[in-house]
Formats: C-alpha cells, structure tokens, sequence
C-alpha cells in the first residue's frame, strides 16, 4: 500500500506528496482507491433474514442470480463466499452458524475460519446474542481485531415495539456478560436505509482502515441521500489524485501525453462511479424489480450523459470544455493550494479537477433522484 494512504486525511497527504514531487506515490494511491479490496464476515444462524442481509449488502433480492439462499446451500460447518457482481474487490462470507451447545470453544471456531482475516465480522441474529456469540466477540477482540460488531436483524413478524424490545434485552445479555460500552445495530435485511444500518456503516467505516472503508463505500448499493454524498466525496478524492497526476505528467514535455493519460484515467474513475452510484442499465433494472418499478421510469431520471454510458468521447468533450472554461479566479484558487514549485502546472491541475467535479456532481444528481423514487421520496 503506497504510503500516501497512511494518513486519515487523504487530501493532505497528496497535497505532502505534491510537495516532495513524490508523482510515484500519487499513481499508487490513485491506483489502489481504484482497486481496493474488502472482505467482510457475516455469522450467525443461517436464516432467511441472514441471507437477505447478504443480498441487499451486495444490491441483490434472492431471485437474482448468485443470491444467498434459504435455506443456504451450503452445508453446515462450510464457508460460503458470495462476490459483488458488480464490485469483483467485495466479497461477502457466510460463516458457519454458532453452536448453542456448552462445549462449543471460541478459539476453535476462529481458528478453524480463520476469522481474523476478515476486515469486518458481522455477528448477526434475530432475537438476542448468545452466550457462545459474544465468547466469540471477547476472543476476536482478545487478538487485536476491533472490528467485529452485534447486529439484529429484523424479521417480517417484528414491528417497531417488538424491535425495540429486542434491541434493550440483547444490550442487557451484552451487559450482563461483561462487554464494555455495548452497542447493538438494528438493521432490517431488506431495507437497509431504514433503522440503523447507515449509523453501523457510519461506525465500521471508522473503524476500518481508511482505504478498506473507502472500499466498502464504493461497492454498497446506494439506497440513501447520504450515500450519494458519500460517494461523491471518495470520488471528489479520486478525482484530486488524478489531477495531482495530470499535472505531474503535463510538466513532462511529451506532446499529448497529459491529454491521452487524463483521458484514460478520467473514463475509469467515472466508470467506477457510475457502477458505484447504481446508475448503469444492470443496477437500475434489477433495483426495478426489487422495489416494482418500472426500470424505464428509472433510466429517464438520467440527465446526464456519462450516468447512461462513460466513454472517452465525452471525458474529452468535457476536459476540452474545462480548458475553455476555467476562470482566472478558480486558477487562482487551485495555486494556493498548491506547493510554490508545482503552480506551474496548476493549470493542468485545475482543468482535470473542475471536469470530473463536475460530472461527479452531474451523476451524483441523477443518483439522487433515482433514491427520491425508490425510497418514495419522488412521488
């Protein structure tokens, strides 16, 4: 991992790497936000509510092709691993259910799943943690690991009462077992923008180290508002690495080299938005079926070209519009923020940055109105 990406606040650490001219570590950061992998666990009880939970994390109904099932196709005691279709870097495990019985070792069942090497554990269930699940949470945290987190999931048959009912006794069991400061997110599988799961998103994120968080960001369906914002700014962050290497590159004094290397590097960061903001044919059609709507409805909220396809044609149009476009004033602004050595290639800089801001905010806008619909919100 380029050292670039230490650093929690990643716009000061490529500001510090323009400042040594370290290009090499702007590429590697650029490089890996663009390829970032994340594995999550998620164990518990394999019900329907479970593997709903899996699906919906991975923007899935159970009709859906690689769905989770239930019953699970998987026997009991094996792992069973579900990719994101549409994000190949974030893969979902469905751990073996926890034995109820009093024999049952905390230490054999890490072990033996080797669940330290998750970035995430998930430990769900419908009613109240066992006894044996939170053995399981003091070993995993007894090895350093701070990621592991208890999560209720809700079942058709819950309602509000029920739910917050639920939620009080599984803190009382937590307490009453010895965890400090206990914290229990309630999730409903099939919804995840209601009840808590965008505050346990909120809380992991944190938890994670900033690239595994910028990862599973980017590969969650967006089903909120805040997602889309989100979204916008991990990829506002993509965008201000690849401009620090625009102008890196366009300092070089190799014709066309800064124009073909914008390009390139602007058509995959916009493809990956796209995909990441749900704005592709694919998402919108199956996120059609799931809340039964109609998919053209939701394809003509696209106002923008590069929400229906990103090709370089356009990344093109709009850089050449950026070069005609960027004021005296946003010129100005953009060389104060960079080191004294690199203003002279601010202007490459500027015009990479205000093209792909742009779309970002463009696509971010159509994302956001396809939520409105989705959520009801539109109506």
């Amino acid at each position: 991992m380029a050292d670039v990406l230490k650093s929690l606040n990643l716009l000061e650490t490529l500001k510090e790497s323009i400042e040594k001219n370290n290009i090499s570590d702007i590429r590697d950061a650029l490089e890996d936000m663009l390829i970032s992998r994340i594995n999550i666990a998620v164990t518990g009880d394999r019900n329907a509510e479970k593997a709903t939970f899996i699906n919906s994390l991975r923007g899935l109904s159970q009709e859906d092709e690689g769905a989770a099932r239930s019953p699970s196709s998987a026997a009991p005691e094996e792992l069973a691993i579900f990719p994101n279709p549409k994000h190949p870097d974030f893969r979902l495990w469905d751990l073996p259910s926890i034995s109820s019985d009093t024999s049952f070792e905390a230490q054999d069942y890490v072990e033996r799943f080797k669940v330290t090497r998750y970035n995430s554990i998930i430990i769900a269930f419908t009613e109240k943690p066992s006894v044996n699940s939170v053995a399981l949470w003091r070993e995993v945290r007894s090895l350093q690991k701070e990621t592991v987190y208890f999560v209720l999931l809700s079942s058709m048959k819950d309602t509000e009462k029920t739910l917050e009912v639920k939620k009080t006794v599984s803190l009382e069991v937590l307490k009453t077992e010895g965890v400090p400061l206990p914290k229990v997110f309630l999730v409903q599988p099939s919804a995840l923008e209601k009840l808590d799961f965008l505050k346990f998103l909120e809380v992991m994120r944190g938890d994670l180290p900033e690239l595994r968080a910028h990862a599973l960001l980017l590969a969650l369906p967006t089903f909120s508002n805040s997602l889309v914002t989100q979204k916008k700014d991990a990829f506002k962050a993509l965008v201000w690495a690849a401009a620090s290497l625009s102008g890196g590159v366009s300092a070089i004094p190799v014709p066309f080299v800064a124009s073909m290397v914008d390009a390139t590097v602007g058509v995959r960061i916009l493809t990956k938005a796209q995909i990441s903001l749900c704005l592709d044919d694919e998402s919108l059609e199956r996120l059609a079926r799931q809340r039964s709507l109609n998919p053209a409805r939701l394809k003509a909220l696209r106002t923008c070209t590069l929400s229906v396809e990103v090709s370089k044609s356009e990344v093109k149009r709009r850089l050449a519009e950026a070069e005609k476009d960027t004021s005296t004033a946003t010129s100005r602004l953009v060389e104060l923020a960079m080191p004294r050595h690199a203003r002279s290639v601010s202007r490459s800089f500027t015009v990479m940055l205000q093209a792909l801001n742009t779309a970002i905010d463009d696509m971010g806008a159509d994302a956001e109105k396809v939520v409105a619909m989705v959520t009801g919100e539109g109506q």
